[in-house]
């Protein structure tokens, strides 16, 4: 009989926690990720109802990029060791400075354009959301897939802006990236419903607040491929 690997999160033991537990890791992580967007909406409003903010936002535009990639990489690789509470403040931070670099939507599109794009992103998330909680097939499988695609989105978007600059391939980009966000939703519940976050962190908080940050990108991303799809600028 072979030994089973210490490190296999409970979702390749094929290991199942039951209901309420499933409920409880799914709870807290949406109650993390819906403040994360709150937050996130009420600085991306505050910031662009002011002209002199936005003015400071947009010379200090490239500095909070280069800061949220850094914030999404430290707590991802150190929630091991942070505790849940410094890992739940820093993603408020990032939800934050987020809200801050987002404010521009608002002045760069119709708010027509904005409210279709983020109910859209909404109903096919929770479409996303609600068959990774409830199918008994494993997702597992895709993840590395999604991730590969995650991948080719970055490297074709920084070709298109550095070399092609074509609108028909920003196109493409934006509906592939719709789709691969789209099953990273699903396969993020899943994960966090069968407690492989949990697991991870080896705490039921502090993987939450990392669930929180997956479901918060995958939200964030789809609202934004879907404005670029479909959205009218002013």
């Amino acid at each position: 009989m072979m030994n089973q690997d210490p490190r296999a999160l409970p979702s390749q033991l094929g290991v199942r926690p039951v209901a309420q537990l499933s409920a409880g890791f799914l709870s807290q992580a949406f109650v993390w990720m819906f403040a994360g967007l709150l937050l996130t909406a009420v600085v991306a409003w505050l910031v662009q109802s002011s002209p002199r903010v936005v003015e400071t936002a947009a010379g200090l535009f490239l500095p909070l990029v280069i800061g949220q990639f850094i914030l999404v990489i430290v707590i991802s690789a150190a929630i091991g060791r942070l505790s849940a509470l410094v890992a739940l403040l820093l993603f408020f931070v990032y939800s934050a400075t987020m809200g801050v670099t987002l404010s521009f939507i608002f002045i760069a599109y119709e708010f027509g354009s904005i409210a279709t794009a983020f109910l859209s992103a909404s109903a096919m998330f929770g479409g996303a959301a609600l068959y990774g909680a409830v199918t008994k097939r494993s997702l597992a499988g895709m993840g590395g897939l999604l991730m590969m695609g995650l991948f080719g989105i970055i490297g074709a978007s920084l070709l298109n802006v550095l070399v092609f600059k074509s609108s028909t391939f920003d196109l493409g980009i934006s509906i592939v990236g719709v789709l691969v966000f789209t099953g990273l939703t699903a396969w993020n519940v899943q994960k966090i419903s069968r407690g492989d976050y949990a697991a991870m962190t080896g705490s039921m908080e502090k993987g939450a607040v990392i669930a929180a940050l997956n479901l918060y990108l995958d939200f964030i991303n789809l609202f934004l491929f879907l404005l670029r799809i479909f959205g009218n600028r002013r």
